[in-house]
């Protein structure tokens, strides 16, 4: 066999090989895409009348699945009177949402016992903060207890549910910012008290300039409380009548509804608007009591700012060990342990590293600087507890290994006639390592990132250790000082799909979420790696000279 054709083999291979990977990567968006983005579009709601053995009854909902069953297997479901069907038959997955008025939200029916199915045009479906979806007609609104009359109530409720969201948002902003700066501020007033009490300066005059500030506070956050219980009461006021398929009326308070729509009546255009807005919605606002019936963007918020934060400290560590091992160690004994020790790192489990984060990080670390620096606040901890600070600083010892290596390698490439040039024109070592070797290894180093985010992002397993939480009331960045608060526990993507798939209460309605958020994780650690490799290019471009 001649070399030509050998080479022509492995070329074949290789390229192959890319193919796969490239049409696996497809596949794997194309999947997540399919399945988790139909969850925003407004599926028509269709009217079953189903046949009884006695009577009829009716189903409103949308069709999740249909698939054909044969007789026999649902016999071995244990199905009975399966004798009467036909040999195979179509089941059908109707979501009826009503959670909370309803014995399920999910039914299963067969075809064969459909008398007649249509899609009424008035049918309406609401999206809540609480309950899921819910399903019926629309019978008018309330306000106050007193019906509201207007010439087009459906538009009326559409400017009813943006008004309430402007005064929740309001509300929202009134609790999370002023509130939360007056209570910063009583804190800090009572503990610099407590301080001066503690040293035996606490004088009449001391006292009566607390009693006045902290007088003045409590009328401002007494003045910001009525504020936000009118907000509430104005929010409260006007709720929806909905009426099920039973034919039984149900008031629904408009705060509680994030969302409603006719999608019978829909014309293509307004679909899309609609997926627009509701996409939109799902990765700017924050959870519900479920997370299934809200948006993401806690989870978006804390997922990105723990990746900037572990390589904010894993690059410096990273960079100075690969450069003492390829610049300074030689290659000694205790060098070529180190060197295994690393690569051995790397394989280590990453619920270890979860497990020595929590024991080393949060109760040694943590604990020693309560006492030290927060005895006031005890025995409630303020960094002896899970939070946003270890999580990143345990998973920046999870992806040390990555870095050091990619580094060393990036060392190791650079050719040694650069050195000595740059020695011989007498330059010191250090300003050798500065100028000359440092610059050309930063496309490994940003290689090291590259990898060390892709890890970081997708891991759960020590998170749950360490600082992820399900549900969070605010965010670890706020306007209070200092404005970022590593001691406060932060949600994460990765987590929110573990509890959508195996925790939620209504797995079956949040399946599509599960992998919405899988696509969505996947593509923020794909826009991180594709920054991190454009300027990986630029700087290799820049220093590609001086290596030729």
């Amino acid at each position: 066999m001649s070399a030509a054709s050998k080479n022509d083999r492995w070329r074949w291979l290789t390229g192959g090989a890319v193919a796969v990977s490239l049409l696996a990567f497809t596949l794997l968006i194309a999947l997540l895409g399919w399945q988790g983005l139909r969850y925003f579009w407004p599926h028509p709601v269709t009217l079953f009348t189903l046949q009884q053995p006695v009577g009829t009854t009716q189903l409103l909902g949308e069709i999740v699945q249909s698939q054909v069953v044969s007789r026999e297997r649902l016999a071995a479901s244990g199905m009975p009177d399966t004798e009467a069907l036909p040999d195979e038959v179509k089941r059908y997955l109707i979501k009826t949402g009503n959670r909370d008025f309803a014995k399920s939200d999910f039914h299963s029916v067969l075809s064969s016992r459909i008398i007649q199915r249509e899609r009424p045009a008035g049918a309406i479906v609401l999206q809540r903060r609480v309950g899921g979806m819910a399903y019926g007609w629309f019978d008018g609104l309330l306000e106050k207890g007193q019906p509201l009359v207007a010439k087009d109530l459906a538009l009326t409720l559409q400017d009813r549910i943006k008004q309430t969201r402007e005064r929740q948002a309001e509300a929202d902003r009134l609790r999370q910012v002023s509130m939360a700066r007056l209570n910063s501020e009583m804190r800090k007033l009572a503990l610099h008290r407590q301080q001066l009490q503690g040293a035996g300066e606490y004088s009449a005059q001391a006292e009566s300039i607390y009693q006045a500030d902290n007088a003045e506070l409590q009328r401002q956050f007494t003045q910001r409380a009525r504020q936000l219980q009118e907000l509430g009461s104005e929010i409260e006021r006007t709720v929806l009548v909905l009426r099920d398929v039973n034919g039984q009326q149900h008031q629904i308070p408009l705060n509680q509804i994030l969302a409603a729509w006719s999608p019978n009546t829909m014309s293509y255009g307004e679909k899309w608007q609609h997926f627009a807005r509701q996409l939109w919605h799902f990765v700017s606002n924050s959870p519900g009591d479920s997370l299934g019936n809200s948006g993401v963007f806690p989870a978006i918020f804390g997922t990105v700012l723990m990746v900037l934060l572990m390589s904010i400290v894993v690059m410096p560590l990273g960079v100075i060990a690969a450069i003492w091992l390829h610049e300074y160690a030689g290659n000694s004994l205790i060098t070529r342990l180190v060197r295994i020790a690393v690569v051995n790192l790397a394989g280590v489990p990453s619920i270890v590293y979860g497990v020595f984060g929590l024991g080393f990080f949060v109760w040694l670390i943590g604990g020693s600087l309560d006492k030290l620096f927060f005895s006031s606040s005890l025995p409630a901890p303020t960094f002896g507890t899970p939070g946003l600070l270890w999580a990143s600083l345990t998973l920046a010892l999870l992806t040390l290994p990555v870095v050091i290596v990619a580094t060393e390698e990036g060392l190791s490439r650079i050719p040694p006639s650069l050195r000595q040039g740059s020695l011989a024109l007498g330059a010191t070592r250090a300003e050798t390592l500065w100028h000359v070797t440092l610059p050309q290894a930063v496309p490994a180093m940003l290689t090291g990132l590259i990898l060390a985010v892709a890890r970081a992002a997708g891991e759960t397993a020590p998170l749950m250790l360490v600082g992820v939480v399900k549900m969070v009331p605010e965010l670890p960045v706020d306007a209070v000082f200092p404005y970022l608060h590593l001691d406060r526990k932060f949600m994460h993507l990765g987590f929110q799909i573990y509890d959508l798939a195996f925790q939620s209460p209504d797995a079956q309605a949040d399946r599509p979420l599960v992998f919405a958020t899988a696509l969505l994780l996947v593509l923020i650690i794909l826009s991180l790696n594709l920054l991190a490799m454009g300027l990986r290019h630029r700087l290799r471009e820049r220093y590609r000279a001086l290596m030729s």
